[in-house]
């Protein structure tokens, strides 16, 4: 299981949010329909968009939010919501959130989610075996959970676009050290003529030089 997305928002003002490098796509402008659409009182719940999940708790009327690609895995990303919840928390208490513009506060806590989200998808299945996660984590129940279609209007859901990028990502790494090995070897050869070219040069010139004054230019210094 990967966790490719996490925010934070009050309603539908985005605080912070983050994306893993490894995925492309438009879950943000998803997200932004789904925001409405979430209440604004403490819950949980978990929407089913197509293959991926997004799995949101409200606390104090603020939403922390992911989204990840495996269905019927809840804990760890409700484990990642909680640690979230904590760590944002306890940096902007309760008032500045509610105060705070959009991403205002993006630039310091992006940071956190990005460390986070690597931890748990690095640890996911350790961290879902934990029983510490285990009693900090509510079992998931039937009605928490619910298709998107359930929540969206005629018209609002949009396609989710994703694209994991890891094998282009690899295939442009490879591609590009090719390339700079290539541009390398081209600038050696191309080194290598100009001073064959210019050696070259300088040997013409000393031969025609040796026919007019001679080899030792006796007759030049005569003149």
């Amino acid at each position: 299981m990967t966790i490719v997305y996490a925010l934070v928002s009050r309603q539908k003002t985005v605080l912070a949010e983050h994306t893993t490098t490894s995925v492309t796509g438009n879950f943000p402008t998803v997200t932004r329909v789904l925001l409405a659409k979430i209440p604004p009182s403490d819950g949980r719940m978990i929407y089913n968009y197509d293959d991926y999940v997004f799995h949101y708790v409200v606390e104090n009327g603020i939403c922390f939010l992911c989204m990840s690609d495996e269905k019927n895995r809840h804990r760890v990303p409700f484990a990642l919501l909680q640690e979230i919840k904590e760590l944002f928390t306890h940096k902007y208490g309760l008032e500045v959130p509610q105060r705070a513009i959009a991403f205002s506060l993006n630039e310091e806590f992006s940071r956190v989610l990005q460390d986070r989200m690597d931890y748990y998808n690095s640890a996911g299945a350790n961290v879902d075996s934990l029983s510490s996660v285990k009693n900090q984590i509510e079992s998931v129940k039937e009605n928490m959970v619910q298709n998107i279609e359930q929540v969206l209007e005629r018209g609002e859901k949009i396609e989710l676009l994703v694209d994991k990028t890891d094998r282009l990502n690899q295939q442009a790494f490879i591609f590009e050290r090719s390339g700079r090995e290539l541009k390398r070897a081209m600038w050696w050869r191309n080194a290598r003529w100009a001073a064959f070219l210019v050696a070259a040069g300088g040997f013409a010139i000393f031969f025609v030089a040796g026919l007019v004054c001679g080899f030792d230019f006796h007759r030049c210094k005569a003149h």
